[in-house]
């Protein structure tokens, strides 16, 4: 398989910190898109009544999202880049950091074509 873009698809339990917090999150996709060096094209963060985040961050080489959970302590991220030069796990850090889980489980997989 020709590799084409690498996707990580990110369980996070028991956060800590700014689960339900749309200003952080804004502020951490865009330093995620920053940090991964991609370029960021939108970056969009809804708040739901009574709770929850979702945001993400449509980038050049793809797009990094965060769905939150705040009655639960869960995040569910999604970070796909494609091409060689963006670092998703570089972004996959910034929110680490957001959330503070105590535990994470990633699937990293590698998008691309049969040749």
């Amino acid at each position: 398989m020709k590799a084409l873009g690498k996707q990580l698809v990110v369980e996070m339990w028991e956060c800590q910190r700014n689960i339900n917090d749309p200003d952080a999150l804004r502020k951490a996709l865009q330093e995620g898109v920053d940090k991964a060096q991609a370029t960021a094209l939108s970056i969009q963060v809804h708040s739901f009544n009574p709770s929850g985040v979702s945001g993400v961050a449509v980038i050049a080489e793809s797009h990094i999202s965060v769905h939150t959970w705040p009655e639960l302590d869960y995040a569910a991220v999604d970070v796909f880049t494609c091409g060689d030069n963006a670092l998703p796990e570089e972004a996959l850090d910034v929110l680490r950091d957001l959330f503070r889980p105590q535990r994470v489980d990633v699937l990293e997989i590698r998008r691309g074509i049969q040749v």
